[in-house]
């Protein structure tokens, strides 16, 4: 794998951009960040292309300009367009799904007439696919172990991947409170403007309002962003970080600061639905994400009863994923998923067995298996009261195929 296919595509398209573009890497953290951006710059009033993945239930969450994802037609303008230029080179290359539906995305953003760009990396971030457009402000969330089989097995090794997105001369944002020298060395050696937590930019909050405060710069009375979850205050702070760096290129006010948070929207990420039983939706799927999803339901207050439905890639730390929650979840509903990349129900559940979760026979059994998530909605519904929780977590599968059985019961 490398860039070089995909940058003959790339050369062949003439694709470049003149506005600001923003790249977001991370191990977990990138999705609320990317929301934040395009949901701030959008109550700034400027016009925004924002790229996410992978996607919950339509292609199509993955492009969106000025907030709205783009129609289906459009979308197959710009496969064709890609298409056609691939062919035209001589000893055509092939692409990857993810290379080819991002490079669509972007050329149909380079037709846009955007004031900004938002970039989510899909894994790493020196070898992915997002990496061919030279970022203005490159963001790394977080570093964690994620991917190791790719990435390395080390923080030090997995920052080398991400900071792959930073160009020389250009600002870099850290939102990781505690960043490998790896990412240091690396920024300062292309001379970036690097945006370092507790060095450039601080933030102090509590459950009602935090505070920010960077170089020559600060806000106060900040309300908590409407995205839930133990990290968040984290990911805004360095999405305040950037902008404020960006600020000759895109000014913020204050207002459009807090209209951004507050109006700010992201499936899947910590999303309590309404109702009772109380259903979160999570798509924590390595153990960082985990420990941050397990802090996230102890904040909740008293249930006596969760239900936890999960499913995961095989390639995944299992283990690490499930330790972090074995102190709130009462009852585990291990599910199969539809890709021949997941874990087995049954292979989660003797992980689960592994780590001390007894198998009780009968009605009430503490681990049970399903051939798909929405089943297991449908029994920990039917088991539920209404004072309990039904928490669905793991991989972007599991908390896909709850939300689409939830649709299509709305219909």
């Amino acid at each position: 794998m490398g860039l070089d296919r995909i940058n003959r595509v790339k050369a062949a398209l003439g694709l470049h951009f003149e506005c600001p573009v923003i790249t977001v890497a991370g191990t977990n953290g990138k999705g609320s960040t990317c929301a934040y951006l395009e949901s701030i710059l959008l109550a700034s009033g400027y016009k925004v292309g924002c790229h996410m993945s992978p996607h919950l239930l339509n292609f199509n969450e993955r492009a969106r300009v000025n907030g709205d994802e783009a129609k289906d037609d459009l979308l197959l303008e710009h496969f064709a367009t890609v298409e056609k230029a691939r062919v035209s080179l001589v000893d055509a290359p092939t692409l990857t799904y993810f290379e080819f539906t991002t490079l669509a995305i972007i050329h149909l953003f380079s037709k846009s007439n955007l004031d900004a760009v938002v970039l989510e990396v899909g894994m790493g971030g020196r070898l992915d696919a997002v990496n061919i457009i030279d970022a203005d402000c490159a963001i790394v969330t977080s570093i964690d172990i994620d991917h190791a089989d790719f990435l390395g097995g080390t923080r030090e090794a997995i920052g080398r991947e991400k900071v792959g997105i930073f160009r020389a001369g250009a600002i870099a944002v850290c939102g990781d409170p505690v960043p490998p020298q790896s990412l240091i060395d690396y920024a300062e050696k292309l001379g970036c403007d690097l945006w370092l937590q507790g060095r450039d930019y601080n933030f102090l909050g509590d459950k009602q309002q935090w505070s920010w405060a960077g170089r020559q710069k600060r806000f106060s009375g900040l309300d908590c962003p409407a995205l839930r979850g133990a990290n968040q205050i984290l990911n805004a702070s360095a999405v305040i970080a950037a902008l404020m760096a960006l600020h000759q290129h895109l000014p913020v006010s204050a207002q459009d600061i807090r209209n951004g948070f507050a109006l700010v929207e992201l499936p899947g990420r910590f999303q309590v639905l309404p109702g009772q039983p109380t259903v979160v939706l999570d798509v924590a799927h390595n153990p960082h994400a985990a420990a941050t999803l397990g802090q996230g339901l102890e904040k909740m207050g008293y249930h006596p009863y969760t239900y936890a439905i999960f499913g995961a890639m095989a390639d995944k730390d299992i283990a690490g994923v499930i330790k972090p929650l074995l102190d709130s979840v009462d009852f585990w509903f291990c599910t199969d998923l539809p890709t021949p990349r997941a874990a087995t129900a049954k292979a989660i559940s003797e992980r689960l067995v592994e780590l001390g979760v007894a198998v009780k026979n009968g009605e009430d059994g503490g681990i049970e298996c399903f051939p798909d998530p929405a089943a297991a909605y449908q029994k920990a519904l039917s088991k539920a009261g209404e004072g309990d929780r039904i928490v669905i977590f793991g991989s972007f599968y599991t908390v896909a195929g709850v939300m689409a059985y939830r649709n299509n019961q709305a219909h």
